[in-house]
């Protein structure tokens, strides 16, 4: 019972956190130049969550690009540029990657 009890509070503490940086921060207080440089954090965070999932194994390594999470995201990386479909290439990226990995 009492992992739950720590979950629970974990996940209050970081909805709450959350919640603050929402309330608090007011968008029409914010410089031109302020919400130019936070256009840019979703884009710089996302290749820092996805990087290390991609091209790392479990002990912290360097994967070859025979490593059919690389040959998945090189797929879905010329999907995305050639389509400029967010969905298409989420799709092509898991299909040639369960393709890869299953047979």
């Amino acid at each position: 019972m009492s992992i739950w009890i720590s979950i629970i509070i974990t996940g209050l503490i970081n909805y709450i956190t959350r919640l603050g940086s929402v309330l608090l921060i007011k968008p029409q207080k914010l410089n031109n130049t302020l919400k130019t440089v936070l256009n840019y954090v979703p884009s710089a965070v996302f290749p820092a969550i996805i990087f290390p999932a991609v091209f790392l194994n479990e002990s912290g390594l360097l994967v070859g690009f025979n490593d059919p999470k690389v040959i998945a995201t090189i797929i879905a990386f010329f999907t995305g540029i050639l389509s400029k479909n967010l969905t298409l290439t989420i799709f092509v990226g898991l299909i040639s990657y369960w393709i890869i990995l299953f047979f």
